[in-house]
């Protein structure tokens, strides 16, 4: 088994979800929303994370579409995808968001956080979600997401 830690992103046009996870334990962790509309920010706070996980991998998240059309982001998704790779020479992974967000929204209502006041954390948490469906579809039956926030 694989060792080390991946980090998982929820692209969006306004902010990017990111988590962090364990390969050894298969838990996943939200860390934050990257909230700049303009690349070069988003990928010098990228490169920060990048350099403190010390990640073995990227997982980037991409809704699949259920009829002929792409969704509206998926070509901005796999151009950030690559950016990562080629910026980070590490291995950059797809994995399926669809309802991500959802799930998010979900788990944090779960947890006590009423809807008004889930939009500074369902980024994060979205990306932890895409993070969980990757562990999930490596390693069934063995992930796990905490926000210990």
């Amino acid at each position: 088994m694989e060792s080390g830690t991946v980090v998982a992103f929820d692209f969006g046009a306004k902010r990017i979800g990111v988590a962090v996870g364990d390969l050894t334990r298969s838990i996943a962790h939200p860390l934050q929303a990257i909230d700049f509309e303009d690349n070069a920010r988003r990928m010098d706070t990228i490169a920060a994370l990048v350099a403190e996980w010390k990640p073995v991998r990227l997982i980037v998240g991409i809704p699949v579409s259920d009829g002929p059309q792409a969704h509206p982001l998926a070509a901005r998704i796999h151009r950030f995808a690559r950016r990562l790779r080629s910026r980070f020479g590490l291995p950059v992974e797809m994995v399926d968001e669809h309802l991500s967000s959802w799930a998010a929204s979900r788990k944090l209502s779960h947890s006590g956080v009423r809807a008004r006041d889930q939009k500074r954390r369902i980024d994060a948490m979205a990306a932890c979600a895409i993070l969980e469906t990757w562990f999930e579809d490596r390693y069934p039956g063995s992930t796990l997401c905490i926000d210990e926030r």
